[in-house]
């Protein structure tokens, strides 16, 4: 059998370096001006030999975070495909960028962070039609995932959607503690008189004792931003006090910045492919590339932009000094 004539870390640096194309055929022209360079249907080849679990991934992070530290935050974000119609993994689903239904793939993700660190560990592409696995499932999944290679963290960190009993009993069985926010509608019982709903309640600033409906005792807070919006947050530890829970705000609102980054410097929702191997297999090598963009970072404190960027500088600087047009 001939050896591939591209390796993985191929895409991945080119995904690093790339600014605005990020196709099989683009990687191709880029990567050697010679006769050796690699057709585009060696990249397409490469992408469709890729397993379709995330142990990849896991492979290359393993040695890089502490698991028995640092905090562990789960979301997911939505890849926008709006000319999509013939595309596999592509649904019809709520995108909170845009605020309304678009057309995109559904990427969740569970970061560990500590300090400054922002690492993903794992992820999961809602594909309902195809596993059957609600966004929910996957979360479980996840978090499984995470107690079998061996994390402890200090705090497990999501937004409201994974909110619901199932998703906390399963982290309470594990022994962990959680900090997440709650829809207003969610029943609790303040007094032992009955159930209300949340945002009936005069939730002081340090917090309230309630009894969530089918689950226990939780301490929920009531933060009211600048232009008027409400939120409550939600915890088991019931000693928590709020400069602690802002502090962990901040901590979940790691894996935004994250998002962010996928998405600006790693091309992760520009793959074209149709296929569900090739979109997952992107998805998969621009994780690994934001990586190497987080690396980078917390060794040297330059930020993923300025770590592109340097890439397009180079880039010029050669040219300038070798330039391929002339007037002569």
């Amino acid at each position: 059998m001939n050896p591939p004539k591209c390796t993985d870390l191929d895409y991945i640096n080119f995904l690093i370096a790339s600014s605005r194309v990020f196709s099989c055929t683009e990687a191709s022209k880029c990567s050697y001006l010679d006769s050796n360079n690699p057709a585009h249907d060696s990249f397409t080849r490469l992408l469709l030999r890729q397993p379709p679990d995330t142990e990849a991934l896991w492979e290359e992070v393993k040695d890089i975070i502490t698991p028995y530290t640092g905090f562990l935050v789960f979301d997911d974000t939505v890849l926008d495909k709006p000319y999509s119609k013939h595309m596999d993994l592509v649904y019809r689903q709520w995108s909170g960028k845009h605020h309304q239904i678009v057309n995109g793939i559904n990427l969740e993700t569970v970061v560990w962070t500590y300090n400054d660190a922002i690492i993903p560990v794992d992820f999961r592409i809602y594909d309902i039609n195809t596993d059957g696995k609600t966004k929910n499932d996957h979360f479980l999944d996840m978090l499984n995932k995470a107690e079998e290679r061996g994390f402890r963290p200090e705090f497990v960190l999501f937004d409201t959607w994974y909110s619901s009993i199932k998703n906390l009993k399963a982290i309470r069985k594990k022994g962990w503690h959680w900090l997440t926010r709650l829809k207003k509608n969610r029943l609790v019982n303040p007094d032992k008189t009955g159930n209300v709903t949340i945002e009936l309640l005069t939730i002081p600033p340090e917090g309230m004792t309630v009894h969530l409906k089918e689950y226990g005792f939780i301490k929920v807070f009531r933060i009211v931003s600048e232009d008027g919006d409400t939120q409550y947050w939600a915890t088991d530890l019931l000693d928590m006090q709020e400069e602690k829970r802002r502090k962990l705000g901040k901590k979940a609102w790691k894996i935004e910045e994250y998002h962010r980054g996928i998405k600006q410097f790693c091309g992760v929702e520009r793959c074209q492919a149709r296929r569900n191997s090739v979109q997952r297999a992107h998805i998969m090598m621009a994780l690994r590339a934001f990586l190497r963009f987080e690396m980078q970072r917390i060794k040297t404190g330059i930020t993923w932009f300025e770590t592109k960027l340097s890439i397009t500088r180079n880039a010029v600087s050669q040219y300038i000094r070798k330039p391929i047009y002339t007037l002569a």
